[in-house]
C-alpha cells in the first residue's frame, strides 16, 4: 500500500472512517455536532495491525474530510488529540477543547 490514506473510507451510515484489512476493520468513530463540527470520538485498530500507521491514516483522512467540507474537528479521542498536538499544520481545522 503506497498511500494508506487512499484506502480509508468514510462509512457515513456507521459514522466512522475505516480501513478494511481482510476481516479486520480499523476505525475512527465520529459524531456530527450541528452543521459545522465533527467530533472525532474513538480510534480503534486491531492489535496485530498496530504500528503500521493505520491510526495516523484514519486521523489524517478525518481531518482532510473536515477541511474539505468546512468543518471544525473536535479531538475527543486521546489518539487524535495527541496527533494534532504533534502536527500543528492541522490547527486551522481543529476546535479547541
Amino acid at each position: 500500500m503506497s498511500n494508506p490514506t487512499e484506502s480509508v473510507v468514510n462509512n457515513k451510515e456507521k459514522h466512522q472512517f475505516e480501513v478494511v484489512n481482510g476481516s479486520q476493520v480499523s476505525k475512527l468513530v465520529y459524531q456530527m455536532r450541528g452543521e459545522d463540527m465533527i467530533d472525532l470520538v474513538h480510534t480503534e485498530v486491531p492489535e496485530d495491525l498496530s504500528g503500521q500507521g493505520i491510526g495516523k491514516s484514519l486521523v489524517t483522512a478525518a481531518l482532510e474530510y473536515a477541511r474539505d467540507n468546512g468543518l471544525m474537528a473536535i479531538p475527543s479521542c486521546p489518539f487524535v488529540a495527541s496527533y494534532v498536538q504533534r502536527h500543528p499544520e492541522w490547527n486551522d481545522v481543529v476546535a479547541e477543547l
